[in-house]
């Protein structure tokens, strides 16, 4: 049943996804990125679809900018093709991911919902 849940007894498809136009956006140049790099290097669809495990199907949609595509795989194309994400080297990823560890480690543990304001006038 993918793509459906149940409601009462029904069937009911899935509400649809909605992503803001930046997030639309960067995905798209994100996959179009891929297909550069992939291109450059002279790599068929085929090629880079069996070095990730995955299907050309899948490929396609990844350089189409389809935002269901997984996470792992956009950045594993990515890699494998040259496209930089963050940095240009491993060294400077694994830094600026300390430093938001320690960015992190100072902020509160957990955050909790506004307590409702007390209302003391009589």
């Amino acid at each position: 049943m993918t793509g459906e849940y149940i409601k009462m007894g029904f069937k009911m498809p899935a509400p649809k996804r909605t992503y803001a136009r930046y997030t639309t956006e960067a995905i798209a140049l994100l996959g179009k990125m891929v297909r550069h790099g992939r291109k450059q290097r002279k790599m068929t669809e085929m090629e880079l679809a069996e070095r990730l495990g995955i299907a050309r199907s899948t490929l396609q949609r990844l350089e189409q900018g389809a935002p269901k595509v997984e996470i792992g795989i956009m950045f594993e194309a990515a890699s494998l093709v040259g496209v930089k994400l963050f940095d240009s080297d491993e060294r400077s990823v694994n830094r600026l991911s300390d430093r938001m560890d320690d960015r992190i480690a100072v902020l509160p543990k957990h955050i909790y919902n506004a307590r409702k304001k007390v209302v003391d006038e009589f």
